[in-house]
């Protein structure tokens, strides 16, 4: 069957259509050297017998490696009912709720989501939703700047501490609107900010402080000190936060005194699989103080004239909806499948579930770093408290390593060298509650054979 299913009749009365003699004259105008010409490396049509056999054969062929990677995102066991419910045609297909009288399903999903991310945070609203946690950290870096209307000076603090390739995202989406980042440095020993630091910006003109929780390095930073600070200066203060520890940590709300004022991150730990790098989602939560600048949706609980419960969306203020320049982002999506996994995820392990997850991510990779130190690795930041990520030191260039690692069927981690050329050769490792001793061993015996 050919792939266009065109005979010759359709495409002559086409062509005569627009006046043209032959398709190749279509196309005259680009350069042959440009043209891709016959598709050499494609191969005769198999049947379907035949192709079947042919993907079988090659999944077979297909090695499963222990994956020890994370740097935001994350192996973890997902509960088959999850996408089990998830892929019925009811959430599968409802992508958006454009007709909110029609979509009482999808919005009560939503404001179940966002009920339950509230409580996660600690925060008193929660959208749905963003498009993953770098584009979430811009989103609320913009809304920072909306809700601080005491600052002139639209600059924002951002430890180097938070994910290298976030920094990249939000740089790239305010540059453009008169937002200054500024990169605040870690302490070397700790690997974490250093709040006594703070104080070079007593007094000046901040519109927020960005706090990641676990950071980058997997290092817990000073939050209460950060947060504190922030609301001394009048700098609105943003949480980056990994959702699986929240079940052991304070949330953004309990920061301080007074909570942080936003808080965002990446979704994808709660039940979405890595899927070769997406799709993802964002989150993003705050005080009520601050909901009219909070980008995305709303979806409230309410009753109809007859007193029936029902849902609606009450508050979405977006490009779509209203005037371009009074938007608060220009998100167009929902990743509502995403959040409809999230929401299954969280709904089935509970906190008590989610509690046990972080803790055996946690006790996992202290034991994984154990093993590792003991075959030659040296843990950077070794005096500070972490979660489930940690810097290694190794005695020879970090991507060598990993490629002897993956000889032996192993993904040993991020080589985050270029990210930090001052702490050498670095390897960024994780280990989730996917992992166990074999596992472990495993790894300690690849990373043995791979410094040898």
């Amino acid at each position: 069957m050919p792939f266009i299913p065109h005979t010759e009749q359709d495409v002559r009365e086409m062509l005569d259509a627009i006046g043209v003699d032959s398709l190749e004259a279509l196309f005259d105008e680009i350069p042959a050297e440009l043209r891709a010409g016959p598709l050499q490396r494609v191969p005769t049509a198999l049947s379907e017998l035949e192709i079947t056999r042919l993907m079988r054969e090659r999944a077979a062929g297909d090695s499963q490696p222990l994956c020890f990677i994370g740097a935001g995102a994350y192996e973890h066991h997902i509960p088959a009912a999850v996408w089990e419910i998830v892929t019925r045609g009811e959430f599968y297909s409802a992508y958006t709720p454009y007709q909110a009288e029609a979509s009482q399903g999808t919005l009560q999903l939503l404001y179940e989501y966002q009920t339950m991310m509230a409580s996660l945070t600690g925060l008193d609203v929660a959208n749905a939703s963003l498009y993953d946690g770098a584009s979430a950290l811009a989103e609320a870096v913009l809304m920072a700047v909306r809700v601080n209307r005491k600052s002139k000076s639209r600059r924002v603090l951002m430890p180097r501490t938070v994910h290298p390739l976030y920094r990249d995202v939000v740089r790239a989406i305010v540059r453009n609107q008169g937002i200054v980042l500024e990169e605040l440095d870690y302490d070397r020993v700790r690997g974490c900010v250093d709040p006594v630091s703070l104080s070079a910006f007593d007094g000046q003109d901040v519109a927020a402080l960005v706090i990641p929780q676990p950071n980058f390095f997997g290092c817990l930073e000073e939050v209460d000190a950060l947060t504190d600070w922030a609301a001394r200066n009048g700098a609105i203060s943003i949480g980056v936060v990994n959702p699986t520890a929240l079940a052991l940590l304070a949330p953004p709300g309990e920061w301080g005194e007074r909570g942080a004022d936003i808080a965002c991150g990446e979704g994808q730990p709660l039940g979405v699989p890595l899927s070769g790098g997406g799709p993802y989602f964002g989150f993003m939560c705050c005080k009520q103080a601050h909901v009219r600048q909070l980008p995305g949706r709303l979806v409230g609980r309410t009753v109809d004239l007859d007193g029936r419960p029902g849902f609606t969306l009450t508050l979405q203020a977006r490009e779509q909806h209203i005037r371009r320049s009074k938007a608060t982002s220009n998100i167009c999506t929902n990743q509502g499948l995403m959040v409809a996994a999230a929401t299954i995820y969280l709904a089935l392990l509970g906190p008590d579930g989610l509690e046990r997850v972080a803790r055996a991510c946690h006790a996992n990779t202290r034991a994984l770093v154990e093993r590792l130190e003991r075959v030659g690795a040296v843990r950077a930041f070794a005096e500070q408290p972490h979660f489930h990520e940690a810097v290694l030191k190794l005695p020879r260039p970090a991507d060598q390593v990993l490629a002897r690692l993956a000889e032996h069927g192993v993904l040993g981690g991020l080589d985050i060298s270029g990210y930090y050329p001052e702490l050498g050769p670095a390897l960024l490792v994780c280990a989730t509650e996917t992992k166990n001793d074999d596992d472990l061993d495993r790894y300690a015996a690849a990373l043995r054979a791979a410094l040898d």
